[in-house]
């Protein structure tokens, strides 16, 4: 919900599972977010950042190691990452 200037005024905004799509509630406590930093080609952190939620049920089915390298491998090409 957004006020009369454009701000958000609702406490809880819900996010999605990167992997699933599935919303992720605020009763799962097995969620995760994860923010993979860009480097240039010396390996240094440029101060940008990938972000990625991962739910519970990815966790528990034991896919998200697989989960966020198929993100990662996918997001590295728009990042320019190697």
């Amino acid at each position: 919900m957004q006020n009369e200037e454009g701000q958000m005024m609702d406490l809880y905004i819900p996010r999605k599972c990167s992997a699933t799509n599935r919303l992720i509630t605020s009763k799962d406590h097995a969620s995760v977010q994860i923010n993979v930093g860009h480097l240039n080609d010396d390996g240094i952190y440029v101060g940008a950042a990938s972000t990625f939620a991962l739910c519970g049920f990815v966790r528990a089915q034991g896919d998200a190691d697989s989960a966020l390298d198929r993100l990662w491998q996918k997001k590295k090409v728009e990042a320019r990452q190697q």
